[in-house]
């Protein structure tokens, strides 16, 4: 077979792409050169090297050869790259749309942020990968270099006549958390001793107690190990009810342009200070990385306007009231015909007849016919990585989650799902850890949480959107979840596996009971979901992650 290059021009192409001769490759390119580049290569019957070759690094007008020779290639600096953002600008007023801005993208890092933003950043869905500060692995005690505790000091709240009780009832909660950190943790060691605890060996996966384990050294060093890092997460989980909204955190992301563009937007229209000062910050230092990505990046006015309006009505409507007392987990509604929308989906990409016939043919099953076909996909499933197919996201279940802030940081992560919260209050109550009472700190947690209360009604009055920092996160927020099937199973499996926090499992557990309740033919998918309580569940998954650190010591 001919190659597509010669020698000569083998030799130019190189610098840029991971191969010459293969049919996959990287490009070792500037973001704007590479999406100016994808953009033309759309429109194109070139391969993509010969799109380069000709139109990008061939044209002498562009001068890109010189521009970018050997090394340069993925350079960040000089009139290089101002030139291939001029270029990017070009090809896309030639070729290019919207989608063009998905074909590059940055890493940013946001540090010293309050929750509350943090919770705005992660909002984002497609475009954004946020990974935050984890409260299970990092304690909160720390202060700055002036002795201040890290908490966010809200503008409007630190000029106000609120300032002075602002600041008082938050290093109060992180005095208490930093003050309860170490007896904490000898109450979660004596109260599961790790003599009386059961080990699995990481490799055969035997269960051995604690005392068998011990008789071998390896087993012995991992297990001490993982039992002193689950002690320690345990202790992290129970104290963080005291953290309030206007913690500080760090959150590092990796986003496209596009999505990086209507983050900003979205952040410079917010009535919050803090999101508006972090829309302007994030603008310039994307400015420095992506700039030809954010260009349209500012105040979009109906979005702020919308949510005027909207807040506008709910105040009219009485949106201060608590509302009447609810469930954790209501289930609002569910798809009807739940059984024939999915077998007439999976039989769809293997038939030739259109969505209605098959949906026709589903409902003629019988009851019975409908659950061995359903039974046949469950069964076969080994563990919860064997993904339900794509037919079982045609049911749809809305749920209204009554929860504490803290499981409501854990469960946002699943990002894919339509939810939306209501602001961070104090009127729903809270919730008060078990180990909070066992180690005698119950009283001391009332008067946290009372002062937090009062504290959050008098700014709420004057500062409604700023009121939010106040909340601890172990009061309760309402949110609502919509997600089909396929996204409900992969999010209950996950998040009720022993490791996680016993909060945000209890919640996974009642969603999945009110899907048995709904389709129980259908529920029967959740093989893998466990039921059980721990109260040291992270162990095994710290022995494993000891033997997989080990092999690497080797």
């Amino acid at each position: 077979m001919t190659p597509e290059f010669t020698a000569e021009e083998q030799a130019r192409l190189a610098p840029f792409f991971t191969n010459i001769e293969r049919s996959t490759f990287g490009l070792k390119l500037p973001q704007e050169v590479a999406g100016a580049l994808f953009s033309r290569y759309s429109r194109s019957t070139k391969s993509l090297r010969r799109t380069f070759l000709d139109e990008f690094l061939g044209d002498p007008a562009l001068g890109l050869g010189d521009l970018f020779g050997g090394q340069a290639a993925a350079s960040d600096d000089s009139a290089a790259l101002k030139k291939a953002r001029a270029f990017y600008e070009r090809v896309l007023v030639g070729y290019g749309d919207d989608s063009v801005a998905q074909l590059g993208g940055a890493h940013l890092a946001c540090e010293n942020i309050s929750n509350v933003a943090a919770k705005l950043l992660e909002d984002a869905r497609i475009g954004i990968a946020p990974l935050e500060k984890s409260t299970r692995y990092v304690r909160f005690d720390q202060k700055d270099q002036a002795g201040n505790y890290l908490f966010y000091r809200e503008p409007k709240i630190m000029t106000s006549r609120y300032r002075g009780a602002y600041v008082e009832v938050m290093n109060l909660l992180f005095e208490t958390y930093s003050r309860q950190m170490e007896p904490m943790l000898d109450h979660v060691a004596k109260s599961l001793p790790i003599e009386q605890l059961e080990v699995r060996d990481p490799v055969s996966g035997k269960g051995l107690s604690y005392i068998e384990a011990a008789k071998d050294a390896r087993l012995r060093r991992w297990a001490e190990t993982a039992y002193r890092a689950t002690v320690r997460a345990h202790a992290c989980d129970v104290l963080r009810s005291y953290l309030p909204a206007a913690t500080l955190t760090n959150v590092g992301m990796f986003g496209a342009g596009q999505a990086f563009e209507y983050l900003i937007s979205k952040f410079y229209s917010h009535p919050l200070s803090e999101a508006q000062e972090l829309a302007a910050a994030m603008n310039g230092e994307l400015g420095q990385l992506i700039p030809s990505f954010i260009k349209r990046a500012q105040r979009n006015q109906y979005l702020a306007s919308t949510a005027v309006a909207a807040k506008a009505l709910a105040d009219q409507l009485g949106n201060t009231a608590a509302g009447s007392p609810s469930e954790p987990v209501a289930l609002i509604d569910y798809d009807d015909q739940a059984e024939e929308k999915i077998i007439a989906a999976i039989l769809y990409s293997h038939s030739r007849r259109p969505l209605a016939q098959l949906r026709e043919i589903a409902a003629k099953l019988s009851g019975e016919e409908r659950r061995k076909i359903l039974a046949e996909f469950f069964s076969k499933r080994r563990h919860r990585r064997d993904k339900l197919g794509r037919a079982f996201e045609n049911l749809y279940y809305t749920f209204d989650i009554l929860g504490n802030l803290g499981l409501y940081r854990d469960l946002h992560r699943h990002r894919i799902l339509s939810q939306e919260r209501q602001d961070f209050t104090t009127v729903h109550g809270y919730d008060t850890p078990p180990e909070i009472e066992e180690a005698g700190f119950k009283s001391e947690f009332d008067n946290c949480m009372t002062r937090t209360a009062d504290l959050y009604q008098q700014i709420y009055r004057d500062l409604p959107c700023e009121a939010q920092y106040v909340v601890p996160f172990a009061y309760k927020i309402r949110w609502y979840m919509k997600m089909n099937l396929r996204e409900a199973l992969h999010m209950c499996e996950l998040r009720t596996m022993p490791q996680g926090h016993p909060d945000y499992r209890f919640i996974c557990q009642e969603i999945w009971r009110k899907i048995q309740e709904a389709h129980p033919a259908l529920a029967a998918a959740g093989k893998f979901i466990d039921w059980k309580k721990y109260r040291l569940g992270r162990l095994q998954s710290e022995m494993r992650t000891e033997y997989k650190k080990s092999a690497f010591d080797k």
